[in-house]
């Protein structure tokens, strides 16, 4: 069922038994997998179905710390949410990432790999990649190609699926309105978060819309599915009950904002020619691929971040821009027409070319951040036309985001060098001991991560393992939110299988 709250009498209280507070791949993917339960499932949505620029502006903020893109066009508010312009590139975290290590302060997840396992192959089917099977002998039998000979005790082939993309706004509609147990309703913003008197449990939600119609939300349990940046703002903002915002008790909601750092590195030179189809994007919803990652036991001996090593032919990388000079505009169909018009430039080669006769490629990173709890959401003075107050980002990054930046590359060049493939050649500012000069070069994957990350401790964290807000009985936040570190892969994969981890918890839930 959908409904528009703009139509609907001012005031009107709506219920359910789970409200879902957010349309983009979190929440529709928690929605999904509750549709056939006999729980009554309230989704709201601050947008319609299409895109509105009033709407839109109610993501503007600041970036006040490391160069970032506008905030107002790195998300997408309507129905589907930023699926609206993901790319689809898809794999699974690796174990080492859920673990506690030495060299990376702040890391570890009160959960393990194995236990996200299931809930992977389920959003596999949601996003609707191939198999479960990320593993590269099994995609060697379906398509055989020819990996570089590295040293495997060193390095490993880490594989890629890609959806189509899946647009969750035009794939899932039909699925989520008729549902005779969900309950869309569209332009409903989240304005404040209301808990009982002693702050222990939430009472219900205000929210609003632009014809200005105020309207309250009751269930028994609530999920914040909007995005990081989005769901450390409410409750920062939902603070007349608690000074700091609620679940804030220990200053930790915001903090460890996160980041994938993206960036060309360094160029490859090989010896001699050697088939490279394992590892070169070919197009959007193409044939699944390998980046190079590293094993737990060379993180560990080099102390460095997870991260891996893509390959670009450098006929394609000469014509490529950093992605952070090419999505500027505040507009997010501007800045996406922009980054078409860039990857069209890169690719735009004769036909005849053939990326397995090159021997010379453009490395790219793409690794994680070091969790930092001064890289954060913070409130801005500013209000939005709801009344809200603003979200302004401070992304920060530590030295050990640089010094793994530049231990990968020493690595990978050692073992490309020892395996007589070729020579690694780093870029400059690699060797640049000033770390400012080093962090201007650097770009994001427009991937969220963080602010209300998953720790046992409330001391530590926001939500515990089964993503409940401390010390608030039936508050939960969905998605990347919850991410205690961020991995190497693109999240999306990851934040529907977290959210989907918390619909099967909450579907115990009396």
């Amino acid at each position: 069922m959908h409904i528009d709250a703009r139509h609907l009498d001012n005031g009107t209280l709506i219920e359910g038994d789970i409200c879902i507070v957010g349309a983009g791949a979190a929440g529709i993917s928690m929605a999904l997998d509750l549709k056939d339960s006999k729980k009554k499932i309230i989704l709201l949505e601050g947008g319609g179905f299409e895109y509105e620029n009033e709407v839109q502006d109610l993501y503007d903020g600041e970036n006040l710390g490391q160069r970032y893109y506008p905030l107002r066009s790195c998300r997408l508010h309507y129905f589907g949410g930023t699926t609206g312009h993901w790319a689809g590139m898809c794999s699974p975290y690796d174990p080492i990432d859920f673990k506690k290590r030495a060299w990376v302060p702040n890391s570890g997840w009160p959960i393990t790999r194995d236990e996200l396992d299931p809930f992977y192959a389920k959003a596999n089917n949601i996003l609707e990649l191939g198999p479960y099977r990320y593993d590269e002998a099994y995609w060697n039998e379906q398509i055989p190609r020819t990996p570089l000979p590295l040293n495997g005790e060193v390095v490993w082939n880490k594989m890629w699926q890609f959806s189509a993309p899946t647009r969750f706004g035009t794939r899932y509609r039909d699925d989520i309105v008729n549902a005779p147990n969900i309950h869309l309703y569209t332009y409903c913003n989240l304005t404040n978060i209301e808990a009982d008197p002693g702050v222990n449990r939430v009472l219900q939600l205000q929210v609003k819309n632009h014809a200005g119609k105020i309207h309250r939300v009751k269930a028994k349990q609530f999920v914040l599915a909007c995005g990081a940046i989005q769901n450390a703002r409410m409750l920062l903002a939902s603070n007349k009950q608690q000074k700091a915002g609620l679940g804030n008790e220990y200053d930790q909601v915001g903090r460890y904002f996160m980041e994938h750092l993206e960036v060309r590195s360094a160029n490859l030179y090989l010896e001699k020619q050697h088939p490279m189809d394992l590892y070169i994007f070919a197009d959007i919803g193409g044939t699944p691929r390998a980046e190079i990652s590293f094993t737990e036991k060379a993180q560990e001996e080099n102390e460095i971040l997870n991260g891996t090593i893509s390959f670009t032919p450098i006929e394609f990388a000469k014509n490529q821009k950093p992605m952070i000079d090419v999505w500027t505009n505040k507009d997010p169909r501007k800045s996406f027409d922009n980054l078409l018009v860039n990857f069209d430039d890169m690719i735009n080669q004769d036909e005849s070319f053939d990326v397995n006769q090159s021997r010379v490629f453009e490395l790219f990173t793409r690794m994680e951040q070091a969790p930092n709890p001064d890289s954060r959401v913070l409130l801005s003075d500013e209000m939005d036309s709801l009344g809200v107050p603003k979200a302004n980002l401070h992304w920060d990054l530590t030295e050990l985001d640089q010094v793994s930046l530049r231990k990968i590359y020493q690595v990978f060049g050692r073992e490309v060098g020892k395996a007589g493939v070729g020579r690694v050649k780093l870029f400059e500012f690699l060797w640049d001991a000033n770390k400012d000069d080093m962090l201007s070069t650097l770009g994001g994957g427009w991937h969220h991560m963080g602010t209300t990350r998953m720790h046992e401790d409330p001391k530590k964290g926001v939500v515990d393992k089964n993503c409940k807000v401390h010390g608030l009985s039936n508050l939960y936040v969905a998605g990347s939110a919850c991410c205690s570190t961020s991995g190497a892969p693109n999240p999306t994969l990851n934040l529907v299988a977290l959210s989907l981890r918390l619909s099967d918890h909450l579907k115990n839930l009396a």
